[in-house]
């Protein structure tokens, strides 16, 4: 049996029937007619550019203060633990209490917490540089999950709603790639700490214009239908998703590390930062790509089919190849990336219930950092023993094992 929960049947069939086009963008169109999700887009935009740019800007600061990798990557490891560790307590807190008085809390102890870490990296308090990042992931604002809930609140016809997803997609994946231009030019023109002091901004900035958009206007906190410990996680659909996410997350930590070293291996480091870029860029054009058409079979299967897709690609990534010719499959590798995102989204908004929606959403968060840790610890475990090539068929298998879960464990 497939998924229940509206995910057997074609996604709106009556957008289904007559359209013939392979890319249209007519449902764009119809998307950007609604001032109230423009509106939402554009106000939550600044409060997340500090996604493609803390995590960075703390490393490099950290690294470039102590000469030390490991104490930079340990400084950005906290930073996303602390992330990954409060998140879905964040998330059930909203769906209970409502979003504006949490927002205004994180938007005063994010940027807070990151100008303490500046402080303690200056005084070399390694102990109390670990904490700070640690806090200021554990208080990033959740802006981004208030987006997906009022999406999800909003939307009723799955067309616009996967449109609206695809939208969203794209536009972490610019923020991915612009994220570590600023801080590129922040140290190249003045400092690292000056790229901290920047998301800290934002950060700040970013929440308050956001909490002026609709989507803080129009929420309502659902009731709830009975308590619940596990929250979301009591649905087994949803924790069989939970850790679906978490193996094909890992995907990303193999790559991120194995394309790292790959241009390493052919004595260009900074060759590393085009390579993701332009894997990013392939993402990007991929979501836009899916939100264009309407698909004819369950989300269930079109998730295993995304993630075979990711597996395949990065297979052939895997390859030897020279650089000129492994920059254009990063290109391709990173097609189905973006999509396996927005179906994930589309799940979790259809298989958790109404009240548990946005804790709903940060578990997949939560699950998602976690598995790029997994990634990116396993695969610097290989890269001592074999080259940057085991890293990144360490993450196909990843994703071609988590299609195989997606099929058995979600198609049921």
């Amino acid at each position: 049996m497939e998924l229940q929960l509206g995910l057997r049947s074609t996604w709106n069939n009556a957008y289904v029937a007559p359209q013939h086009k392979m890319i249209s963008f007519d449902r764009y169109a119809a998307l950007l007619k609604q001032r109230e999700l423009v509106s939402t887009f554009a106000a939550s935009a600044i409060g997340r550019l500090p996604i493609g740019i803390t995590g960075l800007a703390i490393l490099l600061l950290v690294q470039m203060s102590s000469s030390s990798f490991a104490r930079g990557g340990a400084a950005a490891g906290c930073y996303v633990a602390g992330l990954a560790a409060v998140a879905p307590a964040i998330g059930r807190a909203i769906d209970r209490y409502g979003p504006r008085r949490i927002l205004l809390a994180c938007g005063v102890l994010f940027p807070a917490a990151l100008l303490a870490l500046v402080v303690a990296v200056a005084e070399g308090a390694a102990v109390l540089t670990l904490v700070f990042a640690a806090a200021a992931g554990a208080s990033f604002p959740p802006i981004t999950v208030c987006v997906r809930t009022y999406f999800r609140r909003r939307l009723r016809e799955d067309v616009l709603l996967s449109t609206a997803y695809s939208a969203e997609s794209v536009l972490i994946e610019l923020i991915f790639i612009l994220g570590p231009m600023l801080v590129a030019l922040f140290i190249a023109f003045a400092s690292a700490a000056a790229a901290v002091h920047f998301a800290a901004g934002c950060g700040f900035a970013g929440t308050l214009l956001f909490l002026r958009s609709p989507a803080l206007r129009d929420w309502h906190i659902e009731p709830r239908s009975a308590p619940s410990l596990l929250g979301p996680l009591a649905e087994r659909d949803f924790a069989r998703l939970v850790a679906i996410v978490l193996c094909f997350a890992a995907a990303f930590g193999f790559v991120e590390i194995g394309v790292t070293a790959y241009a390493a291996e052919a004595s260009d480091p900074a060759l590393a930062g085009v390579f993701l870029g332009v894997m990013s860029a392939g993402s990007a054009l991929g979501g836009l790509a899916y939100g264009t058409r309407s698909w004819h079979f369950p989300l269930a299967r079109q998730f295993a089919t995304a993630l075979a897709l990711m597996g395949s690609g990065l297979a052939v990534l895997a390859l030897r190849w020279a650089p000129a010719s492994f920059v254009a499959w990063c290109l391709v590798a990173g097609v189905a990336m973006a999509p396996a995102l927005i179906i994930q989204s589309m799940l979790a908004a259809k298989l958790a219930r109404p009240e548990h929606a946005t804790e709903a959403f940060t578990w997949a968060t939560s699950a998602l950092l976690a598995g790029v840790g997994i990634g990116l610890a396993a695969g610097g475990f290989l890269l001592e023993l074999f080259a940057a090539r085991s890293a990144l068929a360490a993450g196909a298998a990843a994703a071609l094992a988590a299609a195989v879960g997606a099929r058995l464990l979600l198609g049921r």
